[in-house]
């Protein structure tokens, strides 16, 4: 896998982490405010989360990245 790819999916699961804490956080705090927070937290997550398979599905399709068995022949 070529350094950015790699460099670009552990930037987005580090994002989509980072997202999942914020929502829980605004989940733990239980106001009013905090759970229109908490669901921008969890929409963006899930905005990440299809840029990323987008960008693995691209990545694939181009010929960066190649799939194979998990348990080698």
């Amino acid at each position: 896998m070529p350094p950015l790819i790699r460099l670009l999916v552990i930037l987005a699961l580090g994002a989509i982490i980072a997202s999942l804490g914020s929502a829980l956080f605004h989940l733990s705090r239980g106001t009013g405010e905090d759970s229109r927070k908490m669901a921008r937290a969890l929409t963006l997550r899930i905005a990440l989360s299809l840029g990323l398979f987008a960008l693995l599905m691209v990545a694939w399709y181009a010929g960066l990245i190649t799939p194979h068995a998990a348990i080698p022949n």
